[in-house]
């Protein structure tokens, strides 16, 4: 976000293989970290992985949408390698899931051929793990590491290519560490009976039927693994009320993890009375905490349609990773004015929430020191003023372990009622090995939306492997999906856009842009040339600087999106 009126943007004008190209030089930096302790796995330690050649074609190995297959040339060694093809929305995800031990070291690693050929580890338990290569000409070998958590029995290898993208290889796909099964062992079978409970605007109860020789069960939540217990029942938290989820379980034990149970679906109830809520489908506005030219505003005068207002900005401190915040004296505005205003906006149901960084944010969170410092420092921005959560917004790039940790140590300290946004620019989601969407994905369970800036961007990469301009529905839609395909929930996911031309550099784009992309993103009308596969009525909604931008412009964007993004089905 911009705390000046205009920002020169680097980018502009960039076509897909400079996009990609940014992205190739800022992941070069993380495959090489991932690498780094290559070495720690036992010598002697077996590879864990099956069918690790592809000599018995595509036995022990699932390949999304039938995109992968086996041949006989070109292989890095042995009879066969595997060729995975991307075709539109899929990016030929082929993966195993292999029995591993608790706390335990491994090394993961592959012989890959092809452009924007991906290595990684899900299901950790710590921080998963994703590797990488632009271009590989010829065989080249790809390998990170990882530990895995103190209840973690097993972990999925696999590998992918990018939208758009021609054909991949990958070959003697290795993963050495301690072996979690013992000899005869036999997975468990899939859980039966799988049954949804109590419903609270927070919380659903699961319970299903107990499996012979399980030690243990993941839960997924809308296809991603939010939970692992011992027993026969869950309660999966800090979901958002008036949402439905699908849940599915898994039982495990040291031999791997079974298959998925039949689903069941669920919604949460509305919210109603005391701490605010962030409805179903939400509008955020930023608040500047400056004077630019733009009008300046109270809290109490935010329009009414927002749902998240989000102050801007803290700033730094001399302290690693902490932050601070003060009014700026311009808006001559009393801190217990401001203070009653957040207080006043909260009774009538809306977040009101710190972010960190803008243009000049110099926040940085880079090792396990500064994570506890911003964790501290934000908590007690949210004592004293009564801020209901958090947004990042650096845009000068973030470190994804630790912003990880940071975040959950925030949310230790706030409970469950914790609103966590995040405002990355669209280079920064362009890929799921990238910072910022590692970070996302890392937090799913506590993450309350991602509001991408379309604007101020050069052309982007969508998720159908075709380049988009800025200004358009196909920009937002397109780019949109690479969220909604790549790991996000819908309700995760929102359209962050200028209130005015005045409001950003370029991308600016009116309010019937705006809503023609959120219906064809929810409804599948109202779409350009690129029309998404399937349709997403849970995204979350919009996000725009600023309301002071908007207000300067007659409350145009708020009034001609806010109505259109409540009533979304």
């Amino acid at each position: 976000m911009e705390r000046a009126r205009h920002r020169a943007f680097s980018h502009a004008g960039r076509r897909f293989g400079g996009a990609l190209t940014s992205l190739a030089l800022a992941a070069a930096g993380l495959a090489a970290l991932s690498g780094a302790g290559a070495g720690a796995a036992a010598a002697a330690d077996a590879n864990l992985a099956r069918n690790p050649g592809f000599e018995s074609g595509l036995a022990d190995w699932t390949c999304s949408s039938d995109s992968g297959s086996t041949v006989s040339s070109p292989v890095h060694s042995g009879s066969a390698a595997l060729k995975a093809t991307p075709a539109g929305p899929d990016n030929a995800r082929c993966s195993q899931t292999v029995a591993v031990r608790p706390n335990s070291s491994y090394t993961l690693s592959a012989w890959v051929k092809g452009s924007y050929v991906y290595l990684g580890a899900s299901g950790t338990g710590t921080t998963d793990v994703s590797v990488w290569t632009p271009d590989a000409g010829d065989w080249q070998q790809l390998t990170a590491t990882f530990t895995t958590g103190a209840n973690t029995t097993s972990v999925t290898v696999h590998t992918h290519g990018w939208y758009g993208q021609p054909a991949y290889l990958a070959d003697d796909i290795t993963l050495t560490g301690p072996g979690g099964g013992e000899p005869g062992e036999p997975v468990p079978g899939a859980p039966g009976g799988l049954a949804a409970g109590a419903a609270t605007s927070s919380s659903v109860a699961l319970s299903w039927n107990a499996v012979a020789g399980a030690t243990g069960y993941n839960v997924y939540q809308d296809g991603t693994r939010v939970q692992a217990v011992g027993g026969t029942s869950a309660t999966v938290t800090d979901l958002a009320p008036g949402t439905s989820y699908r849940f599915q379980v898994t039982a495990a034990n040291a031999a791997g993890e079974s298959g998925k149970s039949a689903a069941v679906t669920a919604t949460t109830a509305a919210g109603s009375g005391g701490t605010p809520h962030v409805p179903k489908h939400a509008v955020t506005g930023y608040w500047q905490n400056f004077d630019n030219g733009a009008t300046v505003q109270k809290i109490s005068d935010v329009q009414s349609q927002y749902d998240i207002i989000a102050v801007a900005f803290a700033d730094a401190t001399t302290t690693p990773g902490a932050v601070t915040f003060r009014l700026d004296p311009a808006l001559h505005y009393t801190e217990a004015a401001f203070k009653a205003d957040i207080a006043a906006k909260q009774a009538a149901g809306k977040s009101v929430i710190i972010s960190i960084g803008g243009e000049k944010g110099t926040v940085t969170v880079n090792d396990a020191s500064s994570a506890a410092n911003f964790a501290d420092s934000v908590y007690a921005l949210m004592q004293k003023y009564g801020f209901d959560g958090v947004d990042i917004d650096l845009e000068n790039g973030l470190d994804p372990t630790y912003m990880t940790q940071a975040l959950r140590a925030l949310s230790a300290k706030a409970g469950s009622g914790l609103v966590i946004t995040m405002a990355p620019q669209t280079i920064d989601m362009q890929s799921t090995s990238a910072g910022y969407f590692r970070t996302a994905l890392n937090i799913k369970d506590i993450l309350t939306v991602v509001n991408m800036q379309y604007y101020n961007s050069g052309s982007m990469n969508g998720c159908d492997g075709k380049v988009y301009s800025q200004g358009s529905v196909d920009f937002l839609t397109a780019l949109a999906c690479i969220q909604l395909e790549g790991g996000l929930a819908p309700s995760q996911v929102g359209l962050g856009l200028p209130a005015s031309p005045r409001g950003a550099g370029s991308g600016y784009v009116a309010p019937s842009v705006v809503n023609n992309a959120l219906d064809c993103l929810a409804r599948g009308t109202g779409c350009g040339t690129f029309k998404p596969a399937k349709t997403y009525p849970g995204i979350r909604g919009a996000m725009t600087w600023s309301t002071n931008w908007d207000a300067g412009a007659g409350n145009a964007w708020s009034n001609g999106v806010g109505p259109h993004v409540h009533a979304l089905p």
